[in-house]
């Protein structure tokens, strides 16, 4: 009943004025995707938005960023070409340890740094702050997986919106009351059916998850004091986490396991998704050569340009070449390697419009790295999904995909051409796995609000209440040990302990003492 009433609530709230929105995107990718679109349906309902883009991050191969910017205003950044090549560079060089299965906190903690240079430097161009803070803007939208944006927002002393790209248990995503018996940890690769031990490792991971938090904003903590009036805030990433009027998660529960909720949270996964349109005929004749097999579509992730392992590639096309379907696989045709023949079935394109060959009536899978937005684009066109986890969320993402049936995942340094073509077979020909994805479909685009204007209606709530105070509990102010009442555990753990240590020592003082009268 109450998301009936906050969803009709929100329906018959009275018009808003135009408001001057910021969005931040500092990062490239699927980050961009995201908040173009949330800054295009911003701007299509009488908002005066504008993007603060960050230019040369790893970008989507034969993608444009000037796709919708005629829609709102963009001001861009870039640390020039000399960084951008170097980082680049690295990102590239990180895909191959990705493949190899050498996914770790370091790399990830590696990958901040590079940010947190970022952020010092966008911090330090006295031109671009001025005229963001000049602009005077009533709510800043940001990518919350990025510290900077935070930083960026505290600076121009704006209120904030926090947008996470992922999942609600996500790296960096604000804490919300998740007991660990069955709510997966980050980086846990656990569903919410737990075993002991499975609750023993989820209760490890909750454990350690404020270390690694600690870590990331060591990389930052500099750069905030360098730039804020007020120094590094005392609480850290967590004081500009709850800083946020509100958060919004791309996700729902068609992909999430049921889990408790705080007000100041809202569900909008799903903002890349869209009734598929026509594809072009040079791609139709191609899939019809199929006839009923039907056709595969194979991408590793909007930065993933391409599979940087020799070894690897010739596993992945050997057990393409096995299968009667079609496979259409985003990969640059420049690193292709020349010594290795593409079969007949596979077809190599720098980009593919993903979203209209997932609504093709023959699709038949869809090979993914198991990142948030792909996943939601499976569960909306109802297909099943090969997960090939590579880094971060990633890993989490396919064992919620598996857990709910939308299909099976292989992790990249077990593959092999046979299970390759194995597995495929099987999801494809198991009527299990597409049903799953029919279910999981009519779960998702049954929502009476579609995710685009969900969110539309709560920045405009934000704006109209002045803030999202009212939204937010006491409980994120209280420090730590108040939280979870360890301070009530210890007076009463005190209260009771003291009489009887007290009992305890009188009783032995007393039995002494009659051991030394019968000794005299």
């Amino acid at each position: 009943m109450g998301t009936i009433f906050w969803t009709f609530s929100l329906l018959a709230l009275p018009g808003l004025e135009s408001a001057k929105i910021l969005t931040v995107c500092l990062i490239g990718g699927s980050h961009y995707l995201l908040l173009d679109d949330i800054s295009h349906n911003l701007q299509q309902h009488g908002h005066e938005v504008r993007m603060l883009l960050q230019l040369g991050n790893p970008v989507i191969t034969g993608f444009s960023y000037t796709t919708r910017a005629h829609s709102y205003q963009t001001s861009t950044w870039s640390l020039g070409e000399k960084y951008t090549k170097e980082y680049n560079g690295w990102f590239l060089e990180q895909q191959a340890q990705f493949f190899l299965g050498r996914d770790s906190l370091k790399a990830f903690l590696t990958f901040m740094g590079h940010l947190s240079y970022q952020c010092d430097k966008l911090l330090e161009d006295k031109e671009m702050m001025s005229l963001l803070q000049r602009e005077h803007y009533d709510v800043v939208i940001l990518d919350a997986f990025n510290p900077c944006s935070f930083i960026l927002a505290r600076k121009l002393g704006v209120q904030y919106i926090a947008f996470y790209p992922g999942s609600l248990n996500g790296p960096l995503s604000i804490a919300l009351p998740s007991p660990v018996s069955y709510v997966p940890v980050f980086s846990s690769e656990l569903s919410d059916h737990m075993d002991l031990w499975g609750r023993a490792k989820n209760t490890f991971y909750s454990v350690m998850t404020p270390v690694g938090h600690t870590l990331v904003w060591s990389r930052f903590r500099d750069v905030a004091e360098r730039h804020l009036d007020s120094g590094s805030p005392p609480g850290g990433l967590e004081e500009l986490h709850r800083g946020a009027e509100l958060w919004a998660f791309n996700t729902d529960f068609s992909l999430e396991f049921p889990q408790p909720l705080m007000p100041y949270t809202v569900l909008v996964g799903g903002l890349l998704n869209k009734p598929s349109k026509p594809l072009e005929m040079d791609l139709e004749v191609w899939i019809s050569d199929f006839k009923e097999a039907g056709f595969i579509v194979v991408t590793l992730g909007s930065m993933v340009s391409s599979v940087s392992v020799d070894s690897l590639l010739t596993e992945l096309i050997v057990g393409f070449s096995r299968i009667p379907q079609g496979v259409i696989w985003r990969y640059d045709p420049k690193r292709w390697p020349s010594y290795l023949d593409i079969p007949q079935n596979v077809r190599l394109v720098d980009w593919l419009p993903l979203n209209d060959l997932l609504g093709h009536k023959q699709a038949r899978l869809f090979i993914t790295h198991g990142g948030q937005n792909s996943l939601l684009q499976a569960v909306y066109h109802a297909v099943p999904v090969l997960g090939m986890p590579l880094f971060g969320d990633q890993f989490d993402n396919v064992v919620r995909a598996e857990a709910k049936g939308l299909g099976l995942t292989i992790n990249p340094k077990h593959i092999s051409r046979d299970l390759l073509s194995s597995t495929i077979q099987t999801l494809i020909s198991d009527v299990r796995f597409k049903s799953s994805a029919l279910r999981l479909s009519k779960i998702h685009s049954s929502h009476p609000v579609p995710p685009s204007l969900r969110l539309v209606h709560w920045v405009e709530h934000i704006l109209q209440s002045g803030g999202g105070a009212h939204l937010r509990p006491v409980s994120l102010m209280q420090l730590w040990y108040q939280r979870y009442l360890l301070d009530l555990v210890l007076l009463l753990t005190v209260s009771l302990v003291t009489p009887v240590i007290l009992c305890w020592s009188l009783c032995r003082s007393r039995d002494c003492k009659d051991k030394h009268k019968k000794l005299q």
